[in-house]
């Protein structure tokens, strides 16, 4: 058996382009210098910017023998354009070669240390990856008349995994879907994430109401020793046939129905308090009810997806793309939402964790 090194653990480096055009003008600020050296007559030398070389070779690539290399030929290129510049004291030419020289050591130095870090996280990445498939299994594409899709995408790339959860689960009581979101973020907020997930997928299968299902989530919160969470959520029980739904919000935001391309929100029956805070702050968990139809679609997401900003501090408008989007595959609709608000925040990335989940009734 063989074991990858470092550098082949790793991903292939990508450079966003623009990097890639600040490194082209680089390489030709570089070749401008070489030239306007070896134009410029015996009295000057440009050698010292050939330790450049080493260093943007460093910001290409993650192998520090491609480096030493490139190092090695910048070194050669200096010594022969020291050559020509014979005028020159002897501390100019040899200044001009130990500075090519501590470059190249420097920037293989700086690549095999970055390779050592990307490999580490890449290792991070991998268990919290698996980790995530541990905690939020897949759900099946088809559940008897629902076409099932989701999306989870952690604001920290590093990450991979979050606070938010959601769990769709098949047993006597008809189909019950659980999606929410986790009150802060981290390792504590993902331990909270498995609490209520186990719970759910016990209580989904034994309770014949999903307003007691809700219920015990929020025992279950209430009930840890130490406990300074809650979690908004969503609850949605569709019986056998597809015929009948009902929704619990635990103050979540309110799911979108699309309908022939007309979008409005499922408003509860009352409002409730999150998981975890209905002995403190009062009230009762109520389902309200609805009748599908073979087309509509249902999304339920967090404030991930609903808050995200662009540049102008303006919140992404949901219902308004989610009414335009031409796609009906609960697949393509995710797809395309995601696509657009990767757009509509730019460089700046998602500000919290963001998860969908589409259902489509096809009878």
């Amino acid at each position: 058996m063989t074991t990858a090194g470092p550098q082949d653990a790793v991903p292939p480096l990508h450079l966003p382009r623009r990097t890639r055009l600040l490194l082209a003008c680089a390489y030709l600020l570089l070749v401008v210098a070489v030239v306007a050296d070896l134009v410029s007559g015996p009295g000057t030398t440009l050698s010292p910017v050939l330790a450049v070389a080493p260093v943007l070779a460093g910001a290409t690539t993650r192998r520090a023998r491609v480096v030493l290399i490139t190092g090695a030929v910048a070194t050669l290129a200096a010594g022969l354009l020291e050559l020509s510049n014979r005028g020159l004291p002897g501390s100019v030419h040899v200044s001009a070669l130990v500075t090519v020289l501590a470059a190249t050591l420097a920037s293989a130095g700086n690549v095999v240390l970055v390779s050592a870090r990307e490999h580490e996280l890449f290792q991070v990445r991998t268990v919290a990856e698996a980790a995530q498939r541990a905690l939020l299994r897949p759900p099946p594409e088809r559940l008897g008349p629902l076409r099932v899709a989701v999306r989870y995408v952690a604001a920290a790339a590093e990450a991979r995994i979050g606070g938010d959860l959601y769990e769709v689960a098949e047993g006597p009581h008809g189909i019950r879907i659980l999606l929410g979101d986790v009150q802060g973020h981290g390792l504590p907020a993902v331990e909270t994430a498995a609490d209520v997930l186990g719970v759910f997928r016990e209580a989904a299968r034994t309770e014949p109401e999903l307003a007691r299902v809700a219920e015990r989530l929020d025992s279950a919160l209430a009930g840890r020793p130490v406990n300074e969470r809650f979690v908004t959520a969503v609850l949605l029980g569709v019986d056998g046939t597809g015929g009948a739904a009902r929704l619990v919000n635990c103050g979540h935001p309110h799911p979108l129905l699309r309908r022939a391309d007309r979008v409005g929100e499922l408003e509860p029956p009352q409002h409730a308090p999150p998981l975890g805070l209905l002995g403190l702050l009062g009230g009762q968990y109520r389902a309200g009810g609805f009748e599908p139809r073979a087309g509509d679609l249902l999304l339920l997401y967090t404030d991930g997806v609903s808050e995200a900003r662009n540049a102008a501090g303006r919140f992404f408008p949901l219902e308004e793309r989610l009414a335009g989007l031409s796609a009906g595959n609960p697949e393509d609709v995710l797809d395309e939402l995601l696509a657009e608000v990767r757009t509509w925040v730019g460089d700046d990335g998602l500000a919290d964790d963001a998860a969908l989940l589409a259902l489509r009734w096809d009878r």
